[in-house]
């Protein structure tokens, strides 16, 4: 097994309020993706071969939340911090500040995205 995540997919209301939550707090670009039968994705850049996940939204079949559901952890490399300090301003909210995992392993943060979602965050320092 190469990765321990293949795909991720964080639910949307509204996937342009979703998508520019993302790229104003990390600084990149997201592709759309329409695939048809109402269902829209944004897709996180990714390079080949290694995990990617997408925003997407279809009412019936996805819906965010702040307290159930899976937690995945995006890279916030270099510093956490800086990341940490859009979010609110992006229209998020920090549910955990940032906190030291263990020196091996980091720090980790989580916040509640536009959506609605709980997403975590992780970076080296």
């Amino acid at each position: 097994m190469k990765n321990a995540i293949n795909w991720f997919e964080i639910p949307a209301i509204d996937i342009d309020r979703a998508k520019l939550f993302y790229e104003t707090i990390f600084g990149f670009e997201m592709f759309d993706l329409d695939i048809g039968d109402g269902l829209q994705m944004a897709l996180f850049p990714a390079e080949s071969g290694t995990v990617g996940g997408a925003l997407i939204q279809k009412e019936k079949l996805y819906r965010p939340s702040e307290k159930f559901g899976s937690l995945l952890y995006l890279n916030a490399n270099p510093d956490l911090g800086e990341v940490l300090d859009k979010v609110e301003k992006a229209g998020g909210k920090i549910s955990t500040p940032k906190r030291l995992i263990t020196e091996d392993n980091g720090y980790m943060a989580v916040i509640i995205d536009s959506e609605g979602n709980r997403i975590a965050l992780h970076s080296n320092q």
